[in-house]
């Protein structure tokens, strides 16, 4: 007895292919298609079906010899994914066969959907025919090399170059900040610090006079987790807090770092993790981020 099973392999086939006549309606629907349109055929109840029948499917009655020029977008009724396409496939990369409802028609055409990948696929998605180029066209569903999602996002790169110049309240600040330090401003009649550092009181509007030096830990008052990429992040996501620096009235906005997102929290103390001296500049970025001291939650 054989070890392995006896396998014959037979091809069913015609021979020059197998040729039958379009008649009226279908050939109609084929030689739009060649000429880079779709059509459908009216019946006598009023409805546009796409592709055309010679017969109305309910009643079985002939249609009528109406012609309607439909599409070319429509949207997607229902889908099932082709992770990987198979010989005789319309594409050599995975896909999606799709009904499709073109607009104006009243029945779903079968066709593929070139799509990023299955979860850009929907019921409701717009979609476009790619068509062939007009000299390969032969007057076959073919014809439509497939449909695409039309364009419903656009990404527009936004970035605008401009100077500031520093006040001398920003630019004392700034020192401070390359030597280390957090430099605020203490109003004389409120009796409020602020920082960074400014030389008018935005409550009473007093002059102020008497510069204080605060330490570089706080308290986060409030914070959002944030999913966009910066370049000045630690990672994504990050986190971007309100710190009420020890012996400030107003809190100043800072990152967090080395610390999940997930586990900041109001309260966290926190101290300022700085560049090496060496580094600094007249910049915000001489502090990297701020990261918790491990010390009880303070109340707010």
């Amino acid at each position: 007895m054989p070890s392995e099973p006896l396998i014959a392999e037979h091809v069913l086939e015609f021979p020059g292919g197998y040729t039958r006549t379009t008649g009226p309606v279908i050939g109609r629907f084929l030689t739009e298609l060649r000429d880079g349109r779709i059509v459908g055929v009216r019946t006598a109840e009023g409805r546009v079906l796409v592709p055309p029948l010679e017969y109305e499917p309910g009643t079985g009655e002939p249609v009528t010899d109406t012609f309607v020029e439909v599409g070319p977008a429509g949207t997607v009724v229902t889908w099932a994914w082709v992770e990987t396409p198979r010989e005789g496939h319309p594409l050599d990369r995975p896909f999606a066969w799709a009904l499709i409802k073109l607009d104006g028609a009243d029945t779903s055409l079968v066709h593929a959907v070139e799509a990023a990948a299955a979860k850009a696929m929907r019921p409701g998605l717009r979609v476009r025919p790619r068509w062939k180029p007009e000299a390969e066209r032969t007057g076959h569903i073919t014809d439509i090399a497939c449909f695409v999602p039309e364009v419903t996002t656009m990404i527009s790169q936004v970035r605008t170059r401009y100077h500031i110049r520093a006040g001398r309240s920003l630019a004392r600040f700034l020192e401070g900040v390359r030597e280390g330090v957090f430099l605020a401003g203490r109003c004389a009649q409120c009796d409020k610090v602020y920082v960074p550092y400014r030389t008018t009181c935005p409550q009473c509007g007093s002059t102020i006079g008497e510069e204080v030096e605060l330490p570089d830990t706080g308290t986060v008052t409030t914070f959002a987790i944030n999913n966009l990429p910066d370049p000045r992040a630690p990672e994504v996501p990050f986190v971007s807090a309100y710190i009420l620096l020890d012996g400030a009235d107003v809190p100043m906005i800072a990152l967090m770092g080395d610390v999940p997102a997930r586990e900041v929290r109001q309260g966290m103390r926190v101290k300022a993790v700085w560049l090496p001296p060496e580094e600094r500049t007249l910049s915000m970025s001489n502090i990297k981020w701020f990261a918790p001291t491990g010390e009880p939650d303070a109340e707010l």
